[in-house]
């Protein structure tokens, strides 16, 4: 049986959501081994002068905690 872990964090992208998601899961798939999922649990946007330039995520990261 597998024990898993969900850790927070906070991922931003200048072109969209997705982008951000993407990032967040491929940064956190360097430090963390075995990520299993992840899902998003709030999305915000940056606002400029009447214009969004950044686009961030809150994600719930999983992955399997090793013997």
């Amino acid at each position: 049986m597998a024990i898993a872990r969900v850790t927070e964090i906070i991922a931003s992208s200048e072109k969209s959501f997705e982008d951000a998601v993407a990032t967040g899961v491929k940064r956190a798939s360097k430090t963390l081994q075995d990520v299993t999922g992840a899902w998003v649990k709030s999305q915000k946007v940056i606002v400029k002068k009447g214009k969004i330039t950044e686009y961030r995520v809150n994600l719930n990261v999983t992955f399997i905690l090793k013997d």
